[in-house]
């Protein structure tokens, strides 16, 4: 027993932040696998289990949620290793063995929960590469790729009129007359639109 047990509470704060994320990387992993018809359905989680009890067919994402729990139960022995290292008296301080024990425990379960995540959900998970392309051509929000070719007044005109009409913009752009597929296909290519600079770029040029 040591008067100040400070090491043991950074190393138990680290492991903490370290779950903190890892479990807000689970919560996006079980956002973007909801579904199939009504969430986001974006990607396909491996299904490790026979289903939900309640709804037939359902895929759980059962190792985000192992991952949640794990952080859920790293943070509550941080909490405790806190307490522990703060209750020492003059030179001394006896309740090392509830701190050792849930720092152990914390490395041991988080060990245990990274191969696990790693072997039965990450290697499997797979793009819904339909769903995808769906939403990227539904989206208003790609006509901010149209608007260095259009100008913003124009743009806006066709953002307005496809959240009013439903149409997507790619369609009233060339309805309207103000891009030709050709060119739409150049400038709502997914790779264009995630690329650093302007999409379509090399049509500006010849313009």
């Amino acid at each position: 027993a040591t008067q100040n047990t400070d090491a043991y509470t950074e190393v138990s704060a680290a492991l903490k932040v370290c779950m903190m994320n890892m479990s807000k990387i689970a919560n996006d992993l079980r956002l973007m696998a909801s579904g199939p018809r009504v969430g986001l359905a974006e990607i396909m989680l491996p299904a490790r289990q026979p289903g939900s009890s309640i709804m037939p067919g359902k895929v759980n994402p059962v190792m985000p949620e192992v991952i949640n729990q794990i952080a859920f139960q790293v943070i509550g022995n941080d909490h405790t290793i806190c307490l522990a290292s703060e209750a020492g008296q003059l030179e001394l301080n006896v309740m090392e063995p509830v701190l050792v024990f849930n720092l152990l425990q914390s490395i041991s379960i988080m060990n245990n929960g990274f191969r696990a995540f790693t072997d039965n959900c990450l290697k499997g998970i797979e793009a819904n590469e339909d769903r995808l392309k769906e939403y990227v051509e539904k989206s208003v929000g790609i006509i901010t790729a149209v608007n260095p070719h259009i100008g913003y007044e124009a743009a806006a005109r066709v953002a307005k009129e496809a959240i009013a009409t439903g149409q997507s913009v790619r369609e009233l752009c060339v309805k309207n007359g103000v891009l030709s597929q050709e060119d739409l296909e150049l400038i709502l290519d997914p790779f264009e639109m995630t690329h650093p600079g302007i999409a379509g770029a090399t049509l500006l040029k010849k313009n």
